[in-house]
This record gives C-alpha cells, structure tokens and sequence, in this order.
C-alpha cells in the first residue's frame, strides 16, 4: 500500500498543473494561466511500491472541472519526455518526476487492472484506506492489458485514448479496444458503446457534488 507522507512539495501539485493544462489541445485555455482548486480524487496501488499513482480532480476559475491522472516518479521514465509535467521536489522522498499517467504503463496496468475488479482504489489522502466511492463496471470475464509500447493520442475533444487488448477468458482471443480518459468531466457522460468505465465523484465550485464517468472502455 503507498503511504501518504505529510509534507511538503515544491512546486505543489497545483502550480505544476497550472503551468501545464492549458498547453493540452483538451483544455478549454482562457489565454491566461488557471486559477486551480481540489475537486476529489483518488489513488491506486503500484504492487512494486515504486511509482505513484493519483487521479486528481482540480477546478478553473470558470467552473470546469477536470481529471489529471498522475504517476509519480522517483527517476526519469525512458521514453516518456512529452508525457512529462513537471519535476517537484517532495519534502521526504526528494526530487520527484510527476507524469501523466497516461504516458506511464505501470499506472495505466493499474487502472486496467482496477476496472477488471484485480485492484481496488484508495482514499487520495489516507494511507492503507480503501476508496469505495469510486465505482467500476466491467461485465467481461476478460483480461485487459495495453498495447506495448504505449499508444496514447488525443481522439476527440475531452478525452485521451490508450490502445488496450481484451484476451476473452473463455476462448483466449485477443481484440483490440481503447481506454479513453476523461478529461474535462462536465463535459462528457457515459453511452452504450462502453464495454466498462469507472466512475467517481468530485466537488463543484459552488460545494455541490457531481459523478460521473473518469475512463471507459471500447
């Protein structure tokens, strides 16, 4: 289980976002840099203990909220440079390479994992607390797993797409599929063409509390 270390990082996870988000092609830019706040969350367990991971649900000043996954790292990811956010220097673990954890496999094993009932989700800042909040829906006896390498793109506005493969459990077929990350949250609503999702909560500017699809599968 990862433990959450009470401390401080320079810069925070905020000033780091704010810098970053509106250079992604799935961010409604202002033309000025985001007046960030916290909106919920939750975390998932790397088995080897290395890498952390930790979805993050932050709001602008214009009320939208959306979903960074973030993998945590204490050392540069090969391969991964335009995935990178930004570096931090964490106040017990030292300098640490803070990714989106779309670009990180580890983090996207475990996510694939979490929506094939193998992981369960955590509390964003309790240690060894299991999230119950956070729901998955996978019908399938299957396995998922992503491609290798990593084939990550921006599909269509407000989402993020991953290749996955889907080994059927009873014929041992492999299919292909996609995991689409949600990204601007008010944006985008679950359909029929979701073979699974997880789903989460977060909080409005206003305190109200929202739910809604995080990642789907198809």
């Amino acid at each position: 289980m990862a433990t959450i270390h009470r401390t401080t990082m320079v810069p925070t996870k905020l000033e780091l976002l704010a810098g970053w988000l509106p250079e992604q092609p799935w961010y409604g830019s202002t033309g000025a840099l985001p007046a960030l706040s916290r909106a919920g969350g939750f975390r998932l367990d790397d088995p080897a203990g290395e890498v952390g991971i930790e979805f993050a649900f932050v709001t602008d000043g214009q009320g939208t909220t959306y979903s960074v996954p973030m993998a945590y790292r204490g050392a540069p990811l090969p391969g991964a440079e335009h995935g990178l956010i930004g570096t931090s220097e964490h106040g017990v673990l030292g300098t640490r390479w803070v990714y989106d954890a779309a670009h990180d496999p580890v983090a996207i094993a475990q996510l694939l994992d979490f929506i094939c009932g193998r992981a369960d989700a955590q509390q964003q800042s309790e240690s060894d607390t299991p999230d119950p909040s956070v729901g998955r829906h996978w019908p399938s006896a299957g396995r998922l797993a992503a491609a290798t390498p990593l084939r990550v793109r921006n599909s269509e506005p407000g989402r993020t797409t991953v290749a996955v493969e889907l080994t059927d459990g009873s014929t041992a077929r492999t299919l292909s599929g996609s995991l689409h990350l949600v990204r601007g949250l008010e944006r985008v609503t679950g359909d029929d063409l979701d073979l699974g999702r997880v789903e989460a909560d977060w909080t409005r500017l206003d305190g109200t509390t929202a739910r809604g699809p995080i990642a789907v599968v198809r």
